[in-house]
């Protein structure tokens, strides 16, 4: 049933499957947001390897203010991350079904403000960085750190390239005709190649929706993924206020 899949994709008890479809749906919705948010902005949000680098190259140049900017979005995302941690530690301390939905809530409400202050948080800025984009590096910051929390350090949502990365790894055992050096032979992971690659494909997806949507509804458009993410969470946060499924699983 619909219910117990949503429980199941964001409750404390973990699985493999849940794990895996939960990471479907959050590629989707960090591509979206990214692209989204480059048109509103003009900055990628989800991947700190071209911050850190573009914060170089510009305190290289001796341009102080375009690095402060870099180093604020960078903070903003190790604060989502380490805001995540702390939501996690607090339920799971408290028992809670909902340790893994809390910062996907607080990343729906981040979306909802994005969606309906986007244009007047572009007027205001912390350490040279824009209120807008220290919010969405906020949230990826947030979503990150959750699947990764789930994973156990398996998957990641909101930058491709650790995922090709291991795409490529998984190409190179298939096309190797040798054996390891115990002497077993050499196999790709089929599974997790399917999976990096569906990853992928659903950022990829979600960044052509994302920007299509910002194109036509402007900040608004965040508002559709803000109720995707609340209700893949909405299950475990009933739970924890005394909802309780009581039809017998089918």
């Amino acid at each position: 049933m619909p219910l117990f899949y949503l429980r199941d994709l964001t409750g404390k008890q973990r699985s493999q499957t849940a794990n895996r479809h939960l990471a479907c749906f959050l590629a989707f919705v960090a591509g979206a947001v990214n692209a989204g948010g480059y048109l509103a902005v003009r900055q990628y949000t989800s991947h700190m390897s071209g911050i850190v680098s573009s914060m170089a190259d510009n305190l290289a140049l001796g341009q102080v203010r375009p690095m402060l900017a870099g180093a604020g979005a960078l903070a903003c995302f190790m604060l989502g991350a380490a805001s995540t941690a702390i939501l996690v530690n607090w339920a799971r301390r408290r028992n809670l079904e909902s340790e893994y939905a809390l910062p996907l809530c607080v990343q729906a409400c981040l979306l909802v403000c994005f969606a309906l202050m986007g244009g007047r948080l572009q007027q205001h800025a912390w350490l040279a960085v824009s209120a807008t984009v220290a919010l969405l590096c906020y949230t990826m910051g947030l979503q990150n750190a959750m699947i990764t929390k789930i994973s156990h350090a398996e998957m990641r949502t909101t930058h491709v390239t650790g995922m090709v990365t291991d795409i490529g790894i998984e190409l190179g055992k298939m096309v190797y005709w040798g054996t390891s050096a115990q002497g077993v032979p050499v196999r790709a992971d089929m599974a997790k190649l399917t999976l990096l690659g569906t990853l992928v494909g659903l950022f990829f997806v979600g960044g052509v929706v994302g920007a299509v949507a910002f194109k036509h509804e402007g900040f608004l458009s965040a508002l559709p993924l803000a109720g995707l993410l609340l209700v893949l969470a909405v299950m475990p946060v009933l739970e924890d206020f005394g909802f309780h499924l009581r039809v017998a699983r089918r």
